[in-house]
């Protein structure tokens, strides 16, 4: 399997490289389709549980918006990847059945009828629970006919000010072609009354671009108040359309096709290709029409005819359009008693500030489990190594950074002090590309050499190696985790980092970034794997080897935590585990086509996924391996993209109070019996009820472990050591 150099990455050939599928459903070999639940459902059934928080009056009011503007953020995404795949295949007549045995045009019915009930769910939750709730916390969403005098003049000026000069009305004809619509933006139609000579009515659309907030802040003499735009766009039409009888003014948004990807095998330019690949997204098919229930049916068929939409996927709501949109009500000032308190991350008890990362790392490993332990000691890893003069390299991987990236510039002050400095940025990284690619530009003219990840195969892997000069020789640390290296999703995504200077792990990462920087072969690793070479291979490994001891009559367990389970062929291993009597515990956020429960292919196997103030993020796996218990963390979800398509780690965690401490973290995620929910056979999600147990939130739980950690340093007993003369003892 030898690289060959082209343009900065690496095509690999061979089974393992550049691999183009023909459709979503490459890995549907499978016994019986009873054995799966479809993946789109299952999703959707995610976003359930997601909706079902911000139904829960537990929660604080601001949070619960926040988790329903997630939801409708979800879906958003949802449609654009996988409704927008979905269509392509049916346009494209491409009628293969999924492991559920349901082909594309199918599964598109299925979703529309599950999305509209979802749909019908979040506008009950907005008009019914939580618009009346915020209005008894003095936070007001005002109607036009509900404005004092003082706010109708504000909202009269901002027109007169700003609106009438930002937004700008596009007529259309029948004979003019109809403007490109942006994604997911909001527009406004308006349907003019027919002329003098009866032709008509005359339509235009006026898209919500530019500086305008969706939210228009109001005076209020207590508490918050807001109107929203598109009503204080209803209030002024007529000012846009003089001499013009206005019938009609609604709100509605689009959500266009944005499974596109690039052929980056035959792209001469990788990132000029990337390019190409947004601009198309702009032009891409609408997927879905979101518009007001109350809108005729005349402005309804001019819409869909213009959009090329059909009913099916045209979606009349109940309320205010894009849910998501009301996020930064959740982030209020002065309502600090309506969101969840604060849980500041913690300091870890195993790593003294005064002392250098490299020379902690030296005496022992470090594991952190965010957000519930700080990343700062993994940013100031990175920041040491930058200014130390002693250190000759740095490698790192990229997948998603933050805005204004601590880690991106300390690689580039690390560059421009002279070290070797190679970043990995994944441009691919679907929605961030834009990011990725101003990163690369500006890493490359720091002097970093940037590699634009492996032709055919996205790298998702999250590592960082640098490379020291020590009195004792090189050594190499390394820091592998489950989770990006940006240090906002930090305090939001509950995942592992793992800090070494163990030189199987150093070579292992050292081999790693050679095979996918291109200069040298994919080789055998000494401790970790990786995808799409064998990280498939090896959990099938563990898991059969369960199999073999619990066949010989020793004890055998298998514990996953995971975001997704897709996956035939390790679903069927899991199967085949269940069916020897192995009792197998899943944790899965979201997507999971397992179907537990079943006597006699899966009733040892439990399911279970918890949604709470943190999103879930880290993947953990645990083998017991006849007493010698194993221990992985993992880039990767089971799914055949991860497994097929992307460059993946499998990374085992040997340092025996790391690996305590990850078997700890699983077994609490298991006790909980507030925020974890139940899989059954049928899709199902249902809650776990303990009347015997007392409550465990797990995430909860976590959060005061770290603290009860971090409190054995800080009651630490100070020890004064007094400095002797020479000579005495």
């Amino acid at each position: 399997m030898a690289p060959v150099e082209r343009s900065g990455y690496i095509r690999w050939f061979g089974e393992t490289g550049n691999r183009r599928r023909l459709s979503r459903y490459a890995d549907a070999k499978m016994a019986t389709t009873d054995h799966y639940l479809n993946r789109e459902l299952s999703w959707l059934e995610f976003n359930q549980r997601v909706l079902d928080e911000a139904r829960n009056q537990a929660v604080p009011v601001l949070e619960r918006v926040k988790f329903l503007a997630i939801t409708a953020s979800n879906l958003d995404e949802f449609f654009m990847v996988r409704v927008g795949g979905l269509h392509d295949l049916t346009r494209h007549g491409i009628s293969r059945q999924d492991p559920t045995g349901l082909d594309p045009s199918q599964q598109l019915e299925k979703i529309a009828e599950r999305s509209r009930r979802m749909l019908q769910d979040q506008y009950d939750c907005w008009n019914v629970e939580l618009e009346p709730a915020l209005a008894d916390s003095g936070i007001h969403r005002l109607r036009a006919d509900q404005l004092s005098d003082g706010q109708l003049q504000m909202i009269q000026r901002r027109v007169d000010e700003e609106l009438l000069a930002v937004l700008t009305p596009m007529a259309i004809s029948e004979e003019a072609d109809f403007p490109l619509l942006s994604n997911h933006t909001l527009h406004v139609c308006v349907k003019c009354a027919a002329d003098e000579q009866g032709s008509g009515p005359r339509y235009a659309i006026m898209p919500f671009l530019g500086p305008v907030p969706r939210l228009l802040t109001l005076p209020s003499a207590e508490g918050y108040a807001f109107l929203l735009l598109e009503e204080a766009i209803a209030m002024s039409v007529q000012r846009f359309f003089p001499g013009e009888t206005v019938e009609e003014c609604v709100a509605f948004r689009i959500v266009r096709n944005a499974d596109l990807s690039l052929r980056d095998d035959g792209a001469y330019d990788l990132l000029a290709g990337l390019e190409e690949v947004l601009d198309a997204r702009k032009q891409s098919d609408a997927v879905r029409l979101e518009i007001a229930d109350t809108t005729g049916d005349e402005l309804v068929a001019f819409l869909q005819t213009r959009l090329r939409i059909t009913d099916r996927e045209t979606y009349r709501v109940t309320g205010p359009l894009d849910l998501a949109a009301f996020m930064q009500l959740s982030r209020l000032k002065g309502f600090e008693n309506l969101q969840f308190p604060h849980w500041a991350p913690q300091p870890c008890p195993d790593i003294d500030p005064s002392v250098s990362m490299f020379e902690t790392l030296r005496g022992r490993d470090i594991l952190l489990y965010h957000p519930f332990d700080s990343f700062e000691p993994v940013a100031r890893l990175i920041d040491e190594a930058a200014d130390d003069p002693d250190v000759l390299a740095i490698k790192q991987t990229l997948y998603r950074t933050s805005s204004h990236s601590p880690v991106v510039a300390a690689l580039k002050r690390a560059a421009e002090s002279g070290k070797n400095v190679t970043a990995l940025v994944e441009v691919q990284a679907r929605f961030d590309e834009a990011r990725n690619i101003e990163w690369s530009k500006q890493l490359e003219q720091a002097r970093v050499q940037v590699i634009y990840g492996v032709k055919g195969l996205k790298t998702h892997a999250k590592m960082c190696l640098i490379v020291r000069r020590e009195p004792e020789g090189i050594r190499r640390y390394v820091h592998m985790g489950t989770g990006n290296y940006n240090e906002s999703t930090a305090r939001l995504y509950c995942d592992v980092s793992y800090m070494t200077c163990q030189e199987e792990i150093a070579a292992d990462a050292t081999a790693c970034f050679n095979a996918i920087s291109g200069y040298s072969q994919p080789q055998e690793f000494h401790r970790i794997e990786m995808a799409p070479a064998g990280l498939r291979g090896k959990l099938l490994e563990m898991i059969e080897i369960e199999i073999q001891h619990k066949r010989q009559g020793e004890h055998a367990h298998i514990v996953a935590k995971l975001n997704s389970l897709v996956d035939t062929r390790i679903i069927e291993a899991l199967y085949k585990a269940s069916q020897a009597g192995i009792v197998v515990k899943l944790n899965v956020r979201g997507i999971c086509c397992l179907r537990p429960g079943i006597v006699g292919l899966s009733e040892n196997i439990e399911v279970i996924s918890i949604v709470d103030r943190y999103l879930e993020h880290a993947r953990i796996f645990y083998f017991f391996h006849g007493g010698d218990e194993r221990v992985f963390i993992s880039s990767a979800d089971w799914m055949p993209r991860n497994l097929d398509r992307r460059i993946e780690l499998l990374i085992p965690i040997e340092h025996s109070a790391s690996k305590h401490r990850l078997i700890g973290i699983l077994d609490t995620y298991f006790q909980d019996n507030v925020k974890a929910r139940r899989l059954q056979a049928n899709g199902d999600y249902q809650p776990i009820v303990s009347h015997q147990s007392p409550p465990v939130r797990s995430q909860e739980l976590l959060f005061q472990q770290a603290c009860e950690l971090a409190a054995v340093r800080e009651f630490r007993p100070t020890v004064f050591e007094p400095h002797r003369a020479s000579g005495t003892q």
